[in-house]
């Protein structure tokens, strides 16, 4: 592939939109696919999204749609589904797809019915693309907004890789290729585990110290299910993971710290989740993190812990106390 001049989005949520307006603002033809019609046409007619991206004018070039093929014709795609539902989106987009498209995995999430990646996904249901991921500390209207971010662009095709980059970064959207898939996407899912347990620290009151505890030792937890799971240390360290973490566990406008901090301030999840459109992904990767610990023989207490509290298997206070209640150990363990 010589340049990469179209890009389609699947998913007009908050961080499709903003990663469509990116896409435009750094010159690429945009067609965003939406799942809801009103949502397109009032991209289409008043350039803005605001049940998902309130606030934020779009670009006018900026063209949405309900129809899968005209993504399928694009030069590159990103996909931004939700995690649980990248699955579906991808067998319907199957039968559309030219071989050797790339397909830029933009959901952080771990598919909770199979333990499988992302990418071990897409593997299965568009075997014939060739794929990437996009991850890194990013919040949509800040990206919307033309506010500068970095983020890691992970492809095992280092000259594909590259040219993605730069098809889809421009100067307030910096992106950095690597070719650890691996690792982008682990650091990207996990971190939103992480978030809901630091939003019920700062929704319980326990105070900063213990915020800073939580991210150090939720950063060691995913250091362990990477390094299990053959992730490289400098991607954990770098944007896609600890950078991400950073940003989700620091910020109430993180969806998953926010529902954390519902949590800690004692309501019920059903309550938080039925109230919002925009999803947490850490409530379903949250199980799905946990299986492939079991299965790697791999210890993690705080997402575990985060599993027992989406699932009701334990209150906020009880697996609070167990957290403290664990012996002590060496450092880096």
């Amino acid at each position: 592939m010589q340049s990469i001049a179209t890009i389609g989005v699947i998913g007009a949520g908050a961080w499709g939109t903003a990663l469509a307006q990116t896409a435009r603002l750094a010159g690429r033809g945009v067609v965003l696919w939406a799942r809801e019609a009103e949502v397109a046409d009032e991209i289409n007619s008043a350039h803005r999204n605001s049940i998902f991206l309130p606030g934020v004018p779009l670009e006018p070039g900026l063209r949405a749609t309900g129809d899968l093929a005209a993504i399928a014709a694009c030069d590159a795609i990103l996909l931004v589904s939700p995690a649980q539902h990248v699955r579906n989106t991808a067998v319907a987009l199957a039968p559309l797809l030219r071989p050797g498209t790339p397909v830029v995995i933009c959901a952080k999430g771990i598919e909770q019915a199979t333990g499988l990646t992302m990418g071990e996904v897409l593997a299965k249901t568009l075997p014939t693309a060739t794929l990437a991921c996009l991850s890194g500390p990013s919040f949509a209207a800040d990206v919307a907004r033309g506010l500068p971010a970095a983020l890691t662009l992970a492809c095992t095709d280092a000259a594909l890789g590259k040219l993605l980059a730069e098809a889809i970064g421009y100067r307030n959207f910096r992106l950095y290729w690597s070719d650890d898939l691996v690792g982008t996407q682990l650091g990207g899912a996990m971190k939103n585990v992480l978030a809901i347990a630091a939003g019920i620290v700062d929704g319980k009151g326990m105070g900063a110290s213990a915020h800073a505890a939580l991210v150090t030792r939720g950063f060691a937890e995913m250091r362990r299910l990477g390094g299990a799971m053959g992730a490289r240390t400098e991607t954990l360290v770098g944007l896609s993971g600890l950078g991400d973490l950073i940003l989700t566990c620091g910020s109430p406008q993180s969806r998953n710290m926010s529902v954390g901090r519902a949590l800690g301030q004692g309501q019920r999840l059903d309550d938080v989740l039925g109230s919002r459109r925009s999803v947490a992904e850490g409530v379903y990767t949250a199980a799905a993190v946990v299986r492939l610990a079991g299965e790697k023989g791999i210890e993690l207490p705080i997402a575990s812990s985060v599993d027992a509290i989406v699932t009701g298997a334990l209150d906020v206070d009880t697996a609070i106390d167990a957290l403290l209640s664990r012996p002590f150990r060496q450092e880096g363990l």
